[in-house]
């Protein structure tokens, strides 16, 4: 019997690796696998997310960021309705509740008029009551084109049109070594080794290590934050409609707790923003000496922690402090008191930290001789899976030599 040899590998069947694996084998005439070292998809980030539709307000008009956010986001409403997967454009408001938040609102308005968002509308206090009738802000901003669904059904639903075009998924293949034997790279895995000819890594949370562990060289280490939620009790559900987020923080975007209504109805609060111990510890007694040691014993790890370590502090605080958490939340609903939630779920972010100490916040893709590696996608990624999925597959074709079935829609470059 012949040995199988596959075109392409997608290591990783999170939202991301699915959304690849699904366009490449759309789109080009390709053999493909996509190997995931879990027993489901979405098994971290992707199944752990807070499940918001992004709407381009925060990024600067015409950075990546934006472009594939918005592009994304138009995309990913049109796959929900036609793949039947409950979504809701439930918009959401950016509440300010301190004077000298206001600037950073106007900012942030003039952010999304930039980036094309059509039903952008300045709120003041009477009117966020509107909205949200148990909101405490000085001003505020709508945001209609924010939504909220399941990203693991979406992530479901891109494996299942993969494999329904050829593509397989093999499950519980955890990558362990890789060697390139003439034109053929051949992936150990604790099942049966796979042989390809090209690889995509879209490991998230281990991506720094599969590029290394595949021959490249990144110059990124990820450092894994874990975010906590609450979520509101059954009987005070009702103090929130939809999503209330308050202004952010430019320095540190991705902080700041907010109200977020799923789309099982559940309203999940939070998240903080704690370092973990693991790069998969999603409670605080979770350890890995490995992972601790990594990011230990890499300089931009200190250089991070001298210059943000006050929030640090704070958000490890809050982390073990309930009454802290309650307090941070009444900043937008002064009605929110400490019986009203209990401890939900969390999730853990893969944040890549260069060698400088700076957190990466935007898209960071590099490519190396029969590899692409997707070394950071951060959040708005979920929202923006089905747009990076195509940048990636211009990517392929340019550099793996496959043939398409048909003209490739143009995406933004996210190459690093």
């Amino acid at each position: 019997m012949t040995e199988k040899i596959f075109d392409i590998a997608v290591i990783g069947a999170g939202v991301i690796g699915t959304a690849t694996a699904m366009t490449l084998v759309k789109n080009f005439k390709t053999k493909l696998v996509l190997l995931e070292a879990e027993n489901k998809l979405a098994a971290h980030q992707t199944g752990h997310n807070s499940g918001v539709i992004h709407s381009g307000l925060y990024y600067k008009p015409g950075s990546l960021k934006a472009k594939n956010c918005v592009n994304g986001r138009k995309s990913l409403y049109v796959f929900c309705e036609q793949n039947n997967i409950p979504v809701e454009q439930c918009g959401k408001l950016v509440v300010a509740t301190r004077d000298d938040e206001l600037p950073r609102l106007k900012d942030l308005e003039e952010r999304g008029q930039g980036n094309g968002l059509a039903d952008l509308k300045r709120l003041n206090k009477e009117e966020l009551k509107e909205y949200e009738p148990y909101v405490q802000g000085i001003a505020g901003l709508r945001v209609q084109e924010t939504g909220i669904v399941d990203f693991e059904a979406v992530t479901i639903a891109y494996a299942q049109i993969m494999q329904q075009n050829g593509g397989e998924l093999r499950l519980n293949h955890k990558l362990i070594g890789c060697s390139h034997h003439n034109d053929n790279i051949i992936l150990e895995t604790t099942q049966d080794p796979i042989k390809c000819r090209f690889i995509v890594n879209c490991t998230g949370l281990q991506s720094d290590r599969i590029a290394a562990l595949c021959g490249a060289q990144p110059d990124t280490r990820i450092i894994p934050f874990r975010g906590e939620y609450y979520k509101l009790n059954e009987n005070r559900k009702y103090l929130v409609k939809n999503l209330v987020y308050p202004v952010p923080d430019p320095q540190f975007p991705f902080l700041g707790v907010h109200f977020t209504r799923m789309i099982d109805n559940s309203v999940e609060a939070g998240p903080n923003a704690v370092l973990a111990f693991q790069r998969e510890g999603y409670t605080k007694t979770d350890v890995n000496l490995r992972d601790v040691w990594d990011y230990l014993s890499f300089k931009g790890f200190w250089r991070m922690s001298l210059r943000h370590w006050r929030m640090g502090t704070g958000e490890f605080y809050r982390s073990f402090s309930k009454r802290a958490f309650v307090k941070a939340l009444q900043r937008l609903i002064p009605a929110i008191h400490m019986d009203d939630v209990e401890p939900a779920g969390a999730g853990v972010r893969a944040q890549a930290l260069d060698p400088s100490g700076k957190l990466l916040d935007d898209f960071r893709i590099i490519e190396a001789p029969s590899m692409i590696h997707v070394l950071n996608a951060p959040s708005p990624a979920a929202t923006a899976s089905i747009s990076i999925g195509t940048t990636i597959s211009e990517m392929a074709a340019k550099n793996f030599s496959i043939i398409p079935k048909k003209k490739v829609r143009l995406a933004p470059d996210l190459r690093g």
